[in-house]
């Protein structure tokens, strides 16, 4: 089952849901602001993604966080940082059950992770 990660009252989240609900995809959500993020997850991510994919440098959690919070230095900062403020983690994650991840709103991705008919590809 694909999963879509990010946060529930999200306009990008909503379009995100809109796209999946009309075309039929099948997935579970999780919102990493309620429910928290594991590290574990982060690392997996960061992994396929790399970090700087990750860490959503326009958002207002990123401008609240201090100068010394925003240098990053590397892989374990930025995953520590997530961890400690899941707002500043790009959205939508989506992670399909054959280990695609991909990050952000793009309709031609997802017509090309899932289909045009919705179809997990």
């Amino acid at each position: 089952m694909t999963t879509i990660y990010g946060i529930k009252n999200c306009d990008t989240m909503k379009k995100t849901f809109t796209w999946l609900d009309e075309h039929r995809v099948s997935y579970t959500f999780h919102d990493y602001r309620k429910a928290g993020i594991a590290t574990e997850t982060l690392a997996r991510w960061c992994d396929k993604l790399g970090w700087e994919a990750l860490v959503n440098t326009r958002g207002t959690t990123w401008r609240k966080l201090s100068p010394e919070q925003q240098a990053i230095s590397g892989r374990v900062d930025a995953i520590a940082l997530m961890a400690a403020n899941t707002s500043l983690i790009r959205r939508p994650i989506i992670e399909t059950e054959s280990g695609e991840i991909i990050t952000g709103f793009d309709p031609l991705r997802f017509e090309l992770l899932f289909g045009a008919t919705g179809v997990q590809a």
